[in-house]
């Protein structure tokens, strides 16, 4: 049976992914830059899928 729940990962995973620091990580949130949180009652959350769609504007950032 496939998996359908949403992937979310914590700050700390986040900060890890891209190899700096959680104050980082929420700057990036305070100024609408890096991937998109979602917030679950106090828990600030990281969806795979905006992981990958931030990933991927890096990517297309450093080609042009």
């Amino acid at each position: 049976m496939a998996d359908t729940q949403p992937h979310y990962l914590t700050l700390a995973e986040v900060a890890d992914r891209y190899r700096t620091t959680e104050r980082t990580v929420r700057y990036w949130r305070q100024t609408d830059y890096g991937p998109k949180a979602v917030k679950v009652g106090r828990h600030v959350l990281y969806p795979v899928a905006e992981l990958e769609a931030f990933d991927q504007r890096l990517l297309s950032d450093t080609a042009a």
